[in-house]
Formats: C-alpha cells, structure tokens, sequence
C-alpha cells in the first residue's frame, strides 16, 4: 500500500472533487470536518489501515452514536477512494433497525403549534413563517432557498439540489400569508427569507432563533431544530395517506429505508397499538 500523509493541499484537493460530484455546502462541510478531525489523529504521519480500525474503534469507545460511527466513516471512504488508499476502506457498524423512536428527541403537534405562538408573541414574523414552511413542506432547511417571491406568486416551488429536482407545492393557506408578509416587506423578488442585508437566511441563523423560543414555549431545547420539523411533516402526512412511496418523492429521499425512520412512532405509541391487539385472554 503507497504512503499518504493528510495535508492541507490533499484536503483542498478532494474539496474541489466533492464540488465536482456536486455534493450540497453542508455535505462538503461535514466530510471535510471529519478528514480534519481524522488527521489530528494520525497526526503527522502515513495513514495504514491498522491506524484507521483503531481511529474506527476510538470513535466508539468514546461513546459516539453508532449512526455518527457510520457517518464519519462514510467521510473517511470518500476520501480514501479520493487519495487511492482502498486498502483503508472501513466496514460500518451495523445497527439493528428501531422500530420507534425516542419519545424526548421527536417534536409534537402541540409543541410545533407553541413554537409558533412564541416566535409570534416576540413580533418575529419571518421566523413563526420559515418554521410553517419548512413544517408544511417538509423541505430541507438548505431548501428554503428555493421558497422564492416567484415561487409563491405560483404556489410551487422547483428544489433542485444533490442533483435531483422535484416540484412542492405550497398550500393554500401558507402561500395566503407569504403573498401577506412579502407585500409588508416589500420584496420584490428573489428569496423571501432573508436578513436585513438581503442574504439568505443561514442554518445556522435559523437553529438559533429556533433554540431562542424554547424556554418561552415550554418545549425542551433537544427537540428544536429545523429537522424535526420535516419529521413532523413526515408522520402527519404519513397518519393522512399511509403511502410511503409518495412520502419518500415529497422528502427527496432516494431510500424508502430513510423515509421509514421518519414515520418511527413513538415508544408510547407503539406500545398503545401493542395494547389494543388485546391477545391476552
């Protein structure tokens, strides 16, 4: 096996091959957090694949979640096919599938709805709209870009990203209140959600605000975030149509297998519908 030592050039090489498969900011981010993270590591010296099974092993002595094992391992074998460095490939942990979800961690109907009436209660408009969007969508947080005047004048938006593209509708209602604030705001096309230099609104930007309303709304700070919007958005529909498949095109989710972790009842539930089997006798 050739010697490979992570360098700065090395990384900035495989950057440019990731924007070449045209992987989203975040996706680019996060792969490149962890080579870094890996090359602290292994420090100066050549990469072995006893070296990575170690590092693979020192992840999960350090207690991380086996699916954040998998995620940084998936880094890892982008890179290594990257340098040429297949001897170093590393198998994921496999994980049994779960068949509910951890009740704290999953956001409720009425916690969205007291999210909502908190972001109102502060006069912060543009934050109680972009949490009813992404809610109502079930669009990415990287998608409200796409959540443009013209979009909603049409009411539907075109997502194209990680090179795939789907249409989704904005309903009645939201779009009602979109056509409202963007009048009020006087944005006269473009991005609706923007900051008060005219840039699209952050993730990050977004995540905070969220994490603001939580004392206010009475709802744990571990449940809010931007993704477990789409979640709720998951199960609803799912509870509507019990299609899976069409659920799965809505998402974007190349997988049915993604979309089933999404439609995870709770503990509760689960064991709700165990009780209503009624096969004691």
């Amino acid at each position: 096996m050739k010697e490979h030592v992570i360098s700065k050039e090395t990384i900035s090489d495989f950057k440019q091959q990731l924007c070449l498969e045209e992987k989203s900011e975040a996706t680019i981010g996060k792969y490149l957090h962890d080579i870094r993270v890996f090359a602290q590591y292994v420090g100066n010296t050549s990469i072995t694949r006893e070296k990575a099974v170690a590092y693979k092993q020192n992840l999960i002595a350090q207690g991380y979640a086996m699916r954040s094992v998998n995620s940084m391992i998936a880094s890892l074998n982008s890179y290594f096919v990257f340098v040429g460095l297949l001897d170093c490939k590393l198998k994921s942990v496999k994980i049994q599938r779960q068949i509910f979800c951890a009740e704290e961690k999953e956001l409720t109907k009425a916690e969205y709805e007291r999210l909502l009436r908190a972001a109102g209660q502060k006069g912060n408009q543009r934050l109680n709209l972009m949490i009813q969007t992404i809610c109502s969508t079930g669009i990415r947080v990287s998608e409200l870009q796409f959540i443009t005047v013209e979009a909603v004048r049409k009411g539907e938006a075109v997502v194209s990203l990680k090179g795939k593209t789907r249409t989704i509708f904005i309903v009645k209602e939201l779009r009602k209140k979109l056509l409202r604030y963007i009048a009020e705001q006087k944005i006269a096309a473009g991005n609706v959600f923007v900051t008060r230099t005219g840039k699209p609104v952050s993730r990050s930007n977004i995540w905070r605000e969220m994490k603001n309303l939580c004392r206010q709304a009475g709802v744990n700070p571990d449940k809010v975030f931007p993704h477990n919007l789409r979640h709720l958005f998951a199960r609803t529909f799912y509870g509507i149509e019990k299609d899976i498949a069409k659920l799965a095109d809505i998402l974007g989710h190349s997988s049915i297998n993604t979309t089933r972790i999404y439609i995870m009842t709770t503990g509760n539930e689960h064991r709700q519908r165990m009780e209503r089997m009624c096969l004691i006798i």
